[in-house]
């Protein structure tokens, strides 16, 4: 079932499938990017001594599966709203240890302790109830299982958003939103405390991007299934000079600001916080000062 029955309903689901449907099969025109991605997001496995049997790759578009594999990691599941997407991420026909699985990140179908590995590389961002989706990522883990997630950050394509807006107020005197919103880092960490994860980690990597034309990069973002799915986006048929009058403004000198979730399902093995008054060294000490107490005054 949903975790959280009053999520706000940003994005349009099925339009965010459909598009994912279309692009399997122009993917990997982008596939340097999300290789990029994955690898940033992998890196962190070199962190630990775990050794992991199975993964679950959520929504990663054919970058991740493999490397997961070229890990050694014996058994993986390859989940993505598009069946076409889930199939082309998935493993060879026939390989019984590397599977596809066409589902929702906001409805999970696995079992609690299902994988010791998930991996989510730049495929929350549409989820209109992160919270929740966190919550099933952090149940389908087993005990001291890990959980990597990647998201754009603010001021991912802040220049393709700021051209836009400006091109609409001139040409119609108002504006609706063209880009996803996307998340601050400071949010994360709280969120993956509050979806229920040990030792929870936020920072950020940044992918610089250099595009020839504003029609390359708008060519990239329909190749990723990455096109406007917000339900308050303007559905009209723009005036003819719009997009001129906005890619006339655009630095196509641009970076892909990623967000990087680390967290742990809980288990007895892990470090914990000290408990309150433990401590048999006090802080004067560790400087070399003399501790006063209160009411005293100093000799």
């Amino acid at each position: 079932m949903r975790v959280v029955e009053n999520s706000p309903d940003i994005f349009d689901r099925a339009l965010v499938a459909l598009r994912r449907e279309r692009a399997a099969s122009t993917v990997a025109k982008v596939a340097p990017v999300l290789d990029a991605a994955a690898v940033c997001l992998l890196d962190r496995l070199d962190d630990t001594t775990h050794r992991f049997s199975r993964a679950l790759d959520l929504g990663g578009r054919g970058a991740v599966a493999p490397m997961l594999r070229r890990r050694g990691i014996p058994f993986v599941v390859s989940m993505d709203l598009s069946p076409a997407m889930a199939r082309r991420a998935g493993g060879p026909a026939g390989d019984d240890k590397c599977l596809a699985v066409a589902g929702d990140e906001e409805w999970l179908p696995f079992a609690p302790g299902s994988f010791d590995l998930i991996v989510a590389s730049l495929s929350l961002h549409w989820v209109n109830d992160l919270p929740g989706a966190l919550i099933q990522i952090r149940r389908a883990l087993a005990p001291d299982g890990m959980f990597l997630g990647s998201l754009p950050g603010l001021g991912t394509l802040q220049g393709l958003r700021e051209a836009l807006n400006t091109a609409e107020a001139e040409t119609r005197g108002g504006v609706s939103p063209r880009i996803s919103p996307f998340p601050e880092l400071r949010d994360l960490a709280g969120l993956l405390q509050r979806a229920g994860f040990a030792i929870p980690v936020a920072d950020q990597e940044r992918l610089p991007m250099i595009y020839r034309s504003p029609l390359a990069l708008v060519s990239d973002l329909r190749a990723a299934g990455e096109s406007n799915a917000v339900r308050a986006r303007d559905s009209r048929i723009p005036p003819r000079e719009f997009f001129p009058l906005a890619f006339s403004r655009l630095d196509l000198e641009m970076e892909l600001r990623l967000l990087v979730m680390t967290g742990w399902a809980p288990h007895e093995s892990q470090q914990k916080p000290a408990r309150r008054g433990s401590a048999n060294a006090s802080l004067a000490e560790a400087l070399g000062s003399v501790e006063i107490k209160a009411g005293e005054k100093p000799g």
